[in-house]
């Protein structure tokens, strides 16, 4: 395992090399840029502009710079914590982002497990009770979360918690701690928020587990090794839990490289409905207002996220299934 994992870490660095090249070019691939789209803005506005000024911001922002020497400074200045300069915020990346990676990741792991909590003992029980109505009922409200847009339950939940609990979504956490260092207290009013947008972005990826998991699960069950237990006398709890169970699992663990990218890039709809301080908003308006380095920088920071998911689906992989080994080749 240990060689196994000290290869793969090798092989990021050249991964994430490459893919830094590869968000550089797509990031300099529309017409233009910032301060040109600047410019249009206030010319569109009447107001004007001095060449001279735009001339000295292209110059010290590296703007002039051929494509190559531009790249080299934004990859090896990442490497310094430094990831370049926001135009849109006037302020360094790491500024503008501040407590966003923060509560987008807290968001996700929450939504991470909110999902598996609910879809393992739902999808076990429709295995298991097949064609129940139970199983229907379940099947049901898992069409309903697989069918409702993201937005529009963000818009009901928004009304419910205001008038139900008095809560206000907007921020993620009370006004008065929109701008205070963190403390219990503001990490207390995240708490009390974070149940919404959790709930919201969960529905519809506990939705499809719940079916992907019953779907598995009943091809196990129905296998010869489970029968040949069950006729040995093995309790059908220990059974469920030991073997078909641990093999239906395998997609589950399969997904952590996908899931934790595909959470923080495709809640960015719920985040602008929410009023959510996360990531999502200022990638939209990064890539619209062509801000490269803060776009490039949450680019690189959802790339970085599958890189480690994959390796670490893998990893988890190997332990949950002794079918699978890491060194590769044919075994006897």
């Amino acid at each position: 395992m240990g060689p196994y994992i000290l290869r793969r870490l090798l092989i990021m660095i050249p991964t994430l090399v490459v893919i830094s090249f590869i968000i550089f070019v797509i990031i300099q691939l529309p017409p233009g840029d910032y301060l040109e789209t600047y410019i249009a803005e206030l010319e569109s506005q009447g107001e004007w502009v001095d060449p001279q000024q735009i001339r000295m911001l292209r110059e010290q922002y590296g703007l002039d710079e051929p494509f190559l020497q531009q790249y080299w400074t934004w990859a090896t200045g990442m490497l310094h914590g430094d990831f370049g300069y926001s135009f849109e915020y006037g302020l360094p990346v790491t500024e503008v982002v501040g407590d966003r990676v923060f509560l987008t990741t807290l968001i996700s792991i929450c939504t991470i497990l909110f999902t598996w909590m609910v879809a393992f003992p739902i999808g076990m029980y429709s295995a298991t009770h097949q064609y129940s109505w139970g199983d229907y009922g379940l099947t049901l409200i898992g069409f309903l979360g697989l069918a409702t847009p993201n937005f529009l339950l963000a818009l009901v939940m928004l009304y419910f918690a205001n008038v139900t609990f008095g809560t206000s979504i907007g921020g993620l956490m009370d006004p008065q701690y929109l701008e205070a260092d963190w403390s219990w207290a503001k990490f207390k009013s995240v708490l009390e928020h974070l149940w919404i947008p959790v709930v919201v972005i969960g529905t519809s990826g506990t939705a499809a587990m719940i079916r992907r998991l019953r779907a598995n699960l009943l091809d196990e069950l129905h296998k010869p090794y489970v029968v040949t237990a069950r006729a040995k006398g093995v309790p059908p709890f220990k059974l469920l839990c030991k073997y078909p169970l641990r093999v239906a699992l395998n997609f589950f663990i399969a997904d952590i490289g996908n899931m934790l990218p595909s959470i923080i890039s495709g809640a960015e709809i719920v985040a602008v409905v929410l009023s959510l301080p996360t990531t999502g908003p200022i990638l939209i308006a990064a890539l619209q207002s062509q801000d490269m380095y803060l776009a490039g920088s949450f680019l690189m920071f959802l790339a970085i996220l599958t890189v480690v998911g994959v390796l670490v689906s893998d990893i988890a992989l190997a332990l949950l299934d002794p079918r699978i080994r890491l060194q590769g080749g044919a075994s006897r």
